[in-house]
């Protein structure tokens, strides 16, 4: 049961914009975020990595009716959805289930907050907007869907409005015309790719579609926006960069290259943008460099980290992490030029592992990483940060009590 609505928190991302005047009314005050205090109480057993290298298995949070598709983390809370339908929002230190939301919605592909509302792109072509109110006693209350009502007014009777999406089947542009596989925040829009080969931005403030992208030759599986420059990785082996220049439309700056015949399924940056790292289906991470001017980027890795497809990815500094159908997560350290050196292997899911996040803040001389498998689990680990060192190994291998599971 969801708490007393004074003591509703407040969603927020790193990608988020500023929230509107109505929005903060609507919206109770932030609360405190996970700290160190709040994991070193516990005791978990630890695991190696690789020598003496050793990570810890902090929980394994189930509830879920399908395969975890996304994950996100908003403050105190950690939103994951799946292919089920659901969405469920898990409230932060103690990872207890806070609430569930979104069934019978369509399955869940892709999610990302902003501000107090949750954006989901669903099976159906459409992206739900949620919005976190303490005056409702669903607290995450379904407010639109895109495309909007008022967009949809505003084109339906012109008829250049409307594209072919195949043989005898013509949609509006503002309308996708397959899943919805992903969407990233930048400045203010929202970027959704799809299945349908393209990529559509949506203006925040008013919910309006502004431009439809002829993007790719086969479905896009992930998207990333860093410094201006938003990546789409795609089943055609390719990632394309797209950037806007002033008021025009996004043009392409870009095209990285994969392996001949290989789907990329994934696509991550580093914070300071000069590195591209894309998971391909033949269980390669290939990396590349780009200039200063984010015009070019130069193929500079290609790490051989699965014996399967790599699905998912996410950055943490100078560690990598991939997700991967082989069940496994690789933890990867980024050395000189953009190459990976292996730290070891994360082993636990009993399915692929769809989606990835890695914690903004170190805890304990490490990081918290979040982890969704097709075996309908969310799994959250403790990865060491300095995992070289030998003082590594006095706060991990006194720990050896059982991991928490909670339902």
């Amino acid at each position: 049961m969801a708490p007393p609505p004074s003591l509703t928190p407040l969603l927020s991302s790193s990608t988020s914009t500023s929230t509107s005047s109505s929005e903060a009314e609507d919206s109770p005050p932030a609360s405190g975020r996970f700290e160190l205090q709040d994991v070193s109480k516990f005791h978990f057993p630890c695991k190696s990595l690789s020598g003496f290298q050793s990570y810890r298995s902090l929980a394994v949070l189930s509830g879920h009716s399908g395969s975890v598709s996304c994950l996100a983390l908003c403050g105190e809370f950690i939103l994951s959805a799946s292919q089920g339908k659901d969405i469920i929002v898990w409230q932060q230190p103690d990872l207890r289930m806070f609430t569930k939301f979104g069934q019978g919605d369509g399955s869940v592909k892709a999610l990302v907050t902003v501000g107090n509302r949750v954006f989901t792109a669903h099976q159906d072509s459409r992206i739900r907007v949620w919005k976190v109110s303490r005056r409702s006693e669903n607290v995450f209350r379904l407010v639109d869907t895109l495309p909007t009502t008022k967009d949809y007014l505003g084109k339906f009777m012109i008829q250049s409005n409307y594209v072919q999406t195949r043989r005898h089947h013509k949609k509006l542009w503002i309308e996708h015309a397959d899943s919805i596989s992903c969407l990233t925040v930048y400045n203010g829009l929202i970027y959704s790719g799809s299945w349908d080969k393209t990529l559509k931005v949506w203006r925040i403030s008013d919910l309006k579609c502004l431009e439809s992208i002829k993007a790719h030759d086969d479905a896009i599986n992930g998207l990333m926006a860093s410094r201006g420059v938003v990546y789409s990785a795609s089943a055609d082996g390719k990632i394309k960069a797209w950037r806007k220049e002033g008021k025009t439309n996004h043009s392409l700056k870009g095209i990285l290259e994969g392996h001949k015949d290989v789907s990329m399924n994934s696509v991550t940056v580093s914070e300071d943008g000069r590195w591209v790292y894309g998971g391909g289906s033949d269980g390669f991470v290939m990396g590349w460099e780009g200039n200063g001017n984010f015009v070019s980027w130069k193929l500079v890795s290609e790490t051989k980290a699965h014996q399967m497809a790599v699905l998912s990815m996410c950055l943490m500094g100078e560690f990598l992490c991939s997700g991967s159908a082989d069940k496994s997560i690789g933890i990867w350290k980024r050395e000189a030029h953009g190459k990976l050196s292996k730290v070891g292997v994360i082993r636990g899911h009993e399915g692929p592992v769809k989606c990835l996040q890695a914690s903004p803040s170190y805890v304990g001389g490490g990081f918290l990483l979040y982890s969704g498998g097709l075996d309908r689990s969310l799994r959250v680990w403790w990865v060491p940060k300095n995992s070289g060192k030998a003082d590594d190994i006095s706060t991990t291998q006194s720990l050896n009590q059982k991991s928490i599971v909670l339902t």
